[in-house]
């Protein structure tokens, strides 16, 4: 294809990201299907060091870091037809003005589902052999545990509630399905049928609560699911039970969660808090029943490689006049991250 009708595109995001998205091959895979400047990696669209490549874009290459578009985007971009986000959710991205226009935009977020389901499937099986119970015991006594204190561990048949058949969701359905588990799914907009088709019982909120020893998080952060769990839900997960939350923290009352932590009745696998990051005060950073880490099970190191490369394919569909793959509808937003 001649040069002249490959797609212009420039890169908005943190250039900090950039090498990792798209090392050196996957990079000269893109440029051979869009012009685009691998030096310029735009942080302000109002920087007259971007102006005129920004004038030319039709397409925007955008990822962590990446100003709010807006209107004033669409004023630097007049040409703007793409916008294709080599991360997660685009709800806090992409302002009204764009969607009004009618830019289309596509999300690596399924990408990004991979290492997020990943790190819940290893939390899952090492909550179910207890370890980190026992780590924090074997600490204390440097002694082998005794068959009383192990009565309880394994993951024969443990009892494993999804709440959110998102992309993680669904793809940690899909991990879950060799093991051993007996698998609960809360979604709204998921019923029966499709639930077991995706190998789980589909309940309501709070029996997959009471009835599940491993609780997993994965909806979306929207004004319906703030504080989903709150004091009242939580109460409902049995005592000794499990709280895994990859999603994001304000689906959960912290201060309720606390408490509940606190009083060692519940354990908690926590990869993303509200606040984030907790206090350094926090009692969570000292609890043996709590397990923190800070926001990593999505896509880092060599996983944003795999972001970069659905971006790639995005770019070669536009060249080759195809419909994107992973496109992002405005009606969506109220339902989906």
């Amino acid at each position: 294809m001649p040069s002249a009708q490959l797609p212009r595109a420039v890169f908005a995001m943190d250039p900090v990201h950039l090498p990792l998205l798209f090392p050196a091959p996957l990079m000269a895979r893109l440029r051979r299907t869009a012009e685009i400047d691998p030096a310029l990696v735009v942080r302000d669209f109002a920087d007259p060091a971007a102006a005129a490549a920004l004038a030319d874009a039709e397409v925007l290459i955008t990822g962590w870091g990446c100003p709010r578009l807006d209107a004033d985007t669409l004023a630097s971009t007049p040409r703007l037809r793409t916008v294709l986000h080599a991360a997660g959710s685009v709800r806090s991205l992409v302002g009204e003005s764009l969607w009004k226009r009618g830019v289309t935009v596509s999300s690596a977020v399924t990408g990004n589902a991979v290492p997020v389901a990943e790190y819940t499937l290893a939390m899952i099986l090492l909550a179910g052999k207890d370890a980190f119970v026992h780590r924090e015991r074997f600490r204390r006594t440097h002694a082998q545990p005794t068959p009383a204190e192990t009565a309880a561990t394994g993951n024969l048949g443990r009892r494993i509630g999804v709440i959110g058949a998102s992309r993680v969701g669904r793809r940690l359905l899909e991990l879950l399905r060799p093991h051993d588990f007996e698998i609960l799914l809360h979604d709204p907009y998921v019923d029966a049928a499709e639930a077991t088709q995706l190998g789980a019982q589909s309940m309501p909120l709070e029996d997959l609560l009471r009835l599940s020893d491993i609780v997993s998080l994965h909806a979306p952060d929207i004004p319906e699911t703030h504080h989903m769990l709150d004091r009242a839900r939580l109460s409902l997960i049995r005592d000794g039970g499990v709280l895994i939350n990859t999603s994001r923290g304000a689906l959960v009352d912290h201060t309720a969660l606390t408490e509940e932590l606190v009083s060692g009745r519940l354990h908690a696998i926590l990869d993303v808090t509200d606040p984030e990051p907790l206090p350094a005060d926090s009692p969570l950073h000292r609890l043996p029943n709590v397990f923190l880490t800070p926001h990593i099970a999505g896509s880092l190191g060599n996983e944003l490689g795999r972001l970069g490369h659905i971006v790639v394919e995005e770019v070669e569909r536009l060249a080759d006049g195809l419909p994107l793959a992973h496109e992002v509808h405005h009606a969506d937003l109220t339902r989906v991250a």
